[in-house]
């Protein structure tokens, strides 16, 4: 038997005093209704309803229970009704989870217009370097660098990740530009040490179409990659920044690119999230909103063009150099 179904059929015979007006009430037959009560009856062990051919009453016991099971009914009506204004509003709490840089750098100017666009929503951002569960920590959606989730997520991919090689004007007058790879060996070079392992991560490089790795020696390391960018923009060393934190400096002539033949472009930026029918309009929403705003957005890496600009201003400058 379905006792909360059962209960619902006896509170609304009792409010409307017929088992046929329940019944048209619920959308069930009166026989349906009536067989729900008895059932309900007999798993109580108490009558709940004085019946006859003209009138149905409730019983001491009855009326005990209609009004002990009122009050819950009612909130659990309500809750229903909050759940499904949810599935219909663009309201309510919005949890979300981002690693630190890319958060500060391209998410966080995005999620203040949504929250603008959305004052009813509310949001509660959490900025963390370690790969989040969405179901055990809770959060609706996430935003990862890197390969896409594998299992018990929906991934949709927003942004290459380029791992740009670059020095501030400063460093490169201070200490010359490396002309290949092997140079940097001699050149103060930065670290980033990965927040999961606590190791320096490699440099990485296209050489001769394959991938390689190299372990760098660094004058200065840290966890931070916003640290790590404002080491590389004080001229301190020369860094290889993930294009989402360079590409604005870059521009603006705050940095140079360098080795960019070289460059790689393995990974990229992913929102992932549970099955779009399972989520509120709110989370949906915000999916939406956040792939228009995001996908391959060039304000966060270098077009091709400007690669391949790069490129040859860096060959026009070493011949300078060699001549004079």
């Amino acid at each position: 038997m379905n006792e909360v179904r059962a209960i619902s059929v006896f509170v609304r015979a009792a409010t409307l005093g017929s088992f046929r007006r329940a019944a048209a009430d619920l959308g069930i037959s009166p026989q349906a209704a009536s067989h729900a009560v008895m059932q309900l009856e007999k798993s109580l062990g108490v009558r709940l309803f004085h019946r006859t051919t003209r009138k149905l009453s409730l019983t001491e016991e009855g009326q005990r229970l209609l009004q002990g099971v009122e009050p819950a009914l009612a909130m659990l009506s309500s809750a229903i009704d909050d759940a499904r204004r949810s599935g219909e509003e663009v309201a309510g709490p919005l949890r979300i989870s981002a690693p630190t840089a890319l958060g500060r750098t391209a998410l966080w100017p995005s999620i203040l217009e949504f929250a603008a666009l959305y004052p009813d929503v509310q949001i509660d951002i959490r900025f963390d370097d370690h790969f989040t569960d969405l179901v055990s920590d809770r959060a609706d959606v996430g935003l990862r660098g890197g390969s896409p989730p594998s299992e018990g997520a929906i991934a949709r991919r927003l942004l290459p990740i380029q791992l740009i090689v670059c020095a501030s004007p400063a460093y490169l007058e201070r200490y010359g530009t490396p002309k290949t790879v092997d140079e940097l060996d001699a050149h103060r070079c930065s670290g980033y040490r990965r927040a999961n392992t606590g190791k320096q991560a490699p440099w990485e490089f296209m050489v001769g179409g394959e991938i390689v790795y190299r372990e760098m020696a660094a004058s200065v390391c840290s966890n931070d990659i916003d640290a790590e960018t404002e080491a590389v923009l004080a001229g301190v060393a020369i860094g290889q920044l993930g294009s989402f934190s360079a590409v604005s400096h870059i521009r603006a002539g705050r940095l140079v690119p360098l080795l960019t033949q070289h460059l790689t472009q393995r990974e990229s930026i992913y929102v992932y999230y549970r099955r779009r029918t399972e989520q509120p309009l709110r989370v949906r929403t915000f999916i939406d909103f956040i792939v228009a705003r995001l996908a391959d957005n060039s304000q966060f890496f270098l077009t091709a063009e400007e690669l391949v600009t790069s490129t040859s201003r860096s060959g026009r400058a070493r011949s300078r150099r060699s001549a004079a």
